[in-house]
């Protein structure tokens, strides 16, 4: 375990929301969804601290945020906005360390062990990236720093919002002891409540059980707790983590059965992820195909080739006899709620597939 790592976890405080007060002044300091409508079966994408306190979290049903706060104000997502307030924030993080691993828009690790500029304390360099990034962007972010990801992770929470918080050598495992375990990074509803059922509740709990138990009831995720709780994670800042699928989803405003209106979905969710393999120059060995009913039952179907499904009337040809099998032998006549495409096992797009997917684009009259 190397003690004399520094590690920098950066989190943007209510990116969607804070961007959206960031662009409209007179957003600031009120509740604040970015998702979907109330009156729509679209959900919270973010939530503003305002609107936070009432109960709302991402993730949540548009309709449920606004039982809770109906003053609140509902704003469609615009991610190519974001994109660009989160590359403004990485630039200013290339000023400090080329060792960035991403997980998403809104946050990413650092590894700040050796630095551009020269400064030995990781505390001060996470406050001066806090303070560029709101005086450059405008926004607020909060910090986590400590020898490990995982531990910069959950020091990250602490400190929300605005905030920055250390967890160093010496006072980790008092930390992790008194913790609650629905703290550590992969721990959902369903693993809290197994854990639960198990008397365990706190890191003080989970600290005690033995490897070999761990590994009984969770598997391979059972020596990550072992690991985890007192205080290891040897997994080193990953520059350019490579993406692993690609996709595309739609919730509908109403109950879809199979028949041409579904057909219809279904093609513009295959246009949708044509594009977006396009735009990444990837393609895959893998299609899935995503439901769920509505009664909130979710299945998924996957067929994978050895070589890659890249074409439009492959990819959708699939999908279709797939759908097909699910509506009329599986499930027969079930309502549908959501569909979704994806694909994975990727691989770069090759030049003369990039040139097909283009001269289709113009064809259809949908070149970007």
């Amino acid at each position: 375990m190397n003690l004399f790592r520094k590690i920098i976890h950066i989190d943007i405080d209510a990116f969607y929301a804070s961007v959206e007060q960031l662009d409209n002044p007179e957003l600031k300091g009120k509740p604040v969804v970015v998702g979907g409508r109330p009156e729509s079966r679209g959900v919270v994408a973010a939530a503003s601290y305002e609107v936070r306190q009432y109960g709302v979290r991402s993730a949540m049903s548009a309709s449920r945020a606004h039982h809770l706060c109906p003053d609140a104000i509902f704003l469609p997502p615009r991610f190519s906005r974001y994109q660009e307030i989160s590359s403004q924030v990485h630039e200013i993080f290339r000023q400090y360390t080329d060792l960035i691993e991403p997980l998403s828009l809104d946050e990413a690790w650092l590894d700040v062990t050796q630095n551009k500029t020269g400064e030995p304390s990781a505390t001060r360099l996470a406050q001066q990236i806090k303070q560029q990034i709101k005086n450059e962007v405008g926004i607020t972010c909060s910090a986590g720093i400590s020898y490990n990801k995982f531990l910069a992770k959950i020091a990250t929470e602490e400190g929300k919002p605005d905030g920055l918080y250390v967890i160093p050598p010496e006072k980790t495992q008092a930390f992790i002891l008194k913790m609650n375990v629905r703290k550590i990074p992969y721990v959902g509803k369903v693993t809290a409540k197994k854990l639960e059922g198990l008397g365990i509740r706190t890191g003080q709990d989970l600290y005690e059980k033995s490897e070999d138990f761990l590994v009984e009831h969770f598997g391979k995720f059972g020596h990550d707790l072992y690991e985890r709780v007192r205080g290891i994670d040897q997994r080193p800042v990953i520059v350019n983590r490579e993406r692993k699928s690609i996709s595309t989803e739609n919730t509908y405003s109403k109950d879809l059965i199979h028949g041409h209106e579904l057909l219809e979905e279904l093609k513009a969710l295959v246009e949708d992820l044509i594009k977006r393999m396009e735009r990444r120059e990837m393609e895959g060995r893998t299609l899935t195909l995503k439901i769920k009913f509505y009664d909130f039952l979710q299945i998924t179907r996957s067929v994978s080739k050895e070589n890659d499904f890249f074409s439009f009337d492959e990819i959708f040809h699939v999908c279709q006899q797939k759908l097909e099998h699910v509506c009329h032998v599986e499930f027969p006549n079930k309502p549908i709620r959501l569909l979704g495409v994806g694909i994975s096992n990727l691989d770069t797009l090759p030049q003369t597939h990039i040139m097909q997917l283009n001269f289709f684009h113009i064809l259809d009259g949908k070149q970007n």
